[in-house]
Parts: structure tokens; sequence; C-alpha cells
């Protein structure tokens, strides 16, 4: 009997070897053994076990399989380090809202064009990448996103839509190709249309409810704003009684147009503690002794890389540079840089070093996680 690595895992080999399952979004570290023999069971005639404990994990955790994947292998190659394991993928930054916090603002639209979206997936997945967050604006606005969707499934990669939830339809979700779809909810219906507009919080939650209902993974951002600090509790308990994977609480950047909207800007000694609020494990993740973004990379609309989206205006290079060149140009922040000194470092990692940057300046603190943590003290 021979056995085959599954149509949703595929082989990563990162800063140590790995396999990697895309559907339910789980990353395990192998030793050498455990690896060759994974990599007999990608090859085209599989592997062949009579008895074995980790042949029988591997099937429990749907590694591997008894049929013979018709997906094509992405090339096994050692990835660089740090790895570069998760990019955001800015296809457009059109919108069909003017959200007071977006901290794009009204700057002159942007869109990828599909031969450099996929020449840069495919550069993406032969540097070992796993997961990639498609991001606007608002992406379902790509002028060609049908196009763009149907390249989808041709890259081992886990693909998570970020939308406002407005332009989702049951016809959309029937043939959309990515495994998780984050929508934004800044609050109850009062508070998040006061931030995004009339009429967006339930266009939004119906967005939600239908993916939900096609068999998406759903996760939902939250960004905490002035009027909507007294819906956490409501919120907390609608997104876990609904099934959401992801809550990701954050407190947007003073950028784009919450710089004419300061009425929503929410202090660091106020807003900080709400940062406490949300679950799961995020979109990305750091490394031991490093600050956020260890492992992360931008490109945006324009056809330049960045170390994320906040970031967009510091160009790392160009798509046409190629993505290696640019990873290459990050330098990884380690945590004994930075000015923190507390016993929350590793977990706080510096929280995010661009609004950190913006407060406190160049390996400053970001003054929202201190509040968060008690080393600047708030009242409840």
């Amino acid at each position: 009997m021979n056995y085959f690595v599954s149509g949703e895992s595929v082989l990563k080999w990162l800063e140590v070897p790995t396999i990697y399952h895309v559907k339910t979004d789980e990353l395990y570290e192998l030793d050498t053994e455990s690896f060759e023999f994974l990599k007999k069971c990608a090859s085209e005639n599989g592997c062949a076990v009579k008895d074995s404990g980790f042949l029988d994990y591997c099937l429990e955790e749907s590694l591997i399989t008894k049929l013979r994947p018709s997906a094509n292998r992405p090339p096994l190659l050692k990835s660089p380090e740090p790895s570069l394991r998760y990019l955001e993928l800015q296809i457009t930054d059109a919108c069909n809202l003017k959200c007071k916090h977006c901290y794009i603002g009204d700057a002159p639209k942007s869109e990828l064009p599909l031969k450099q979206i996929r020449d840069t997936l495919n550069e993406f997945e032969r540097m070992q990448g796993l997961r990639v967050l498609i991001t606007g604006g608002e992406p379902l606005l790509h002028g060609k996103f049908r196009e763009f969707n149907e390249m989808l499934p041709h890259f081992a990669l886990r693909k998570v839509l970020f939308t406002n939830g407005l332009l989702i339809t049951p016809a959309l979700l029937k043939t959309l190709n990515v495994d998780e779809l984050q929508i934004s909810i800044d609050g109850l219906e009062a508070s998040h249309d006061a931030i995004r507009g009339s009429g967006a919080y339930q266009r939004a939650l119906e967005g939600v409810r239908l993916a939900l209902a096609a068999g998406f993974d759903v996760s939902i951002a939250t960004m905490v704003h002035a009027q909507n600090l007294e819906d956490f509790e409501a919120m907390d308990r609608m997104f876990r009684n609904m099934g959401i994977k992801d809550w990701t609480v954050d407190v947007p950047c003073v950028e784009g147009r919450l710089k004419e909207h300061a009425d929503f800007i929410v202090d660091p000694d106020v807003g900080g503690k709400y940062l406490g609020y949300g679950y799961g494990d995020g979109m990305h993740l750091a490394g031991h002794g490093f600050a956020c973004g260890l492992h992360l990379m931008a490109v945006m609309a324009n056809g330049t890389f960045a170390k994320c989206s906040f970031y967009g205006g510091k160009s790392l290079g160009t798509i046409h540079e190629g993505m290696a060149t640019a990873w290459a140009r990050v330098r990884p922040v380690p945590l004994r840089e930075l000015s923190c000194a507390c016993d929350y470092l590793e977990v706080c990692r510096g929280g995010c070093r661009y609004r950190a940057e913006l407060i406190d300046g160049p390996r400053g603190r970001d003054l929202y996680r201190c509040t968060l943590y008690g080393i600047i003290q708030t009242e409840v």
C-alpha cells in the first residue's frame, strides 16, 4: 500500500523542515527521519510502509492519504532565514467605502496586474511561504478579480481574503477559491456605521453569516475607536456564538483619514486595555527574541514591497527586482534593541512597530501595549 502527502498538505523547508496543513492552518515541525519519509510520500510514486506509529499519526492528522493528489507540488527549497511565511498581497487600493480611520486615505488608486500577481505568488511559494493575505482597499473591486480567483487553486498556500463584507453574495461564495475570510466589524451597529457609513454594519454582518453558512473559516478584525468602547463584551459573545475562528482587536494608526477625524482617536491610556479582547492566533506570528513582523512582508498595489502595509511609503524594492531581493533588505528587529524593558516583552513583541515609531520614535514603545500590560496605569 502506497501513501501520498494529502492534497491539503505541503512540505515546507523553513528554518527547520515542516509540513503545513493548508485547510486546518497547522504547521508541524519535522525531524530528519520524518522529513525524509514525507519527501518520499510527496513523490510521484508515494511511500510504502507496513507499520509505523508516525504513519498512523499522519493519517489521523490528514497529512497523508491513500489517494494520489492531482495537484502539482511546489518546489521544496530551503527558505532564507528568517523565513518569509506571510505575505500581505494588496491587489488594489480602491474601495467602496470611505472609512474615517483608513490609513490609505484618498491617494490615487492602483491595482496589481494579473501577471505581477502570478509572478509574486510563484516566487512566494518557491520561498516556502505559508499564508497569503489578500488585501486592499477592497480586494473584490480588483478589475480582474474573477481571473485572479481562478489562479488561486494553483498555489499550495493558505489564502485569506480581507474584506469589508459588503460585496459578499451567495453567488460569489460558490466560486471563491480562498480558505478564510477576514471581515471588518468595528463595533455594534451605531459605532460601526459611525466610522464606516450608514448601513455598513448590517451588510457586513450578513456577509459574515453567508460565509459561515457556505463553510468558510471566518475571522473578524475590529479597530478600537472612541465610539465602540462599550461594545466589546457584546461583540465577544456574538463572535464566539457565531463560530468566528479568530477575533483580532487593534488600534488604528493615526494616518490617512484618521488625521481628519480626530474625534475617533483613543489615547493609549484609554484604548490600550481593549487590546485584551480578541482570541485566536492572528494572521502572522513573530519569533523568539524578535519584534513583530519577523516573517512578514507586503506587496503594495503599486508594485512595491514593504515591511508591512503600514510601511508602504518606505519601499524595499519592486516586483521587477524580485521578492527575494526585497526580503534580503528587511532587517529583523531584535527585542534587545527596543527601549522596552518589562516582563511582558516576549509576549508583546514590542507591539506594532509602526505605531510605536509614530508615538515614541525609533525603537520606542507601543504605549497601547504598555497600557494593556499595566506598564502604564489606566483607570478602569
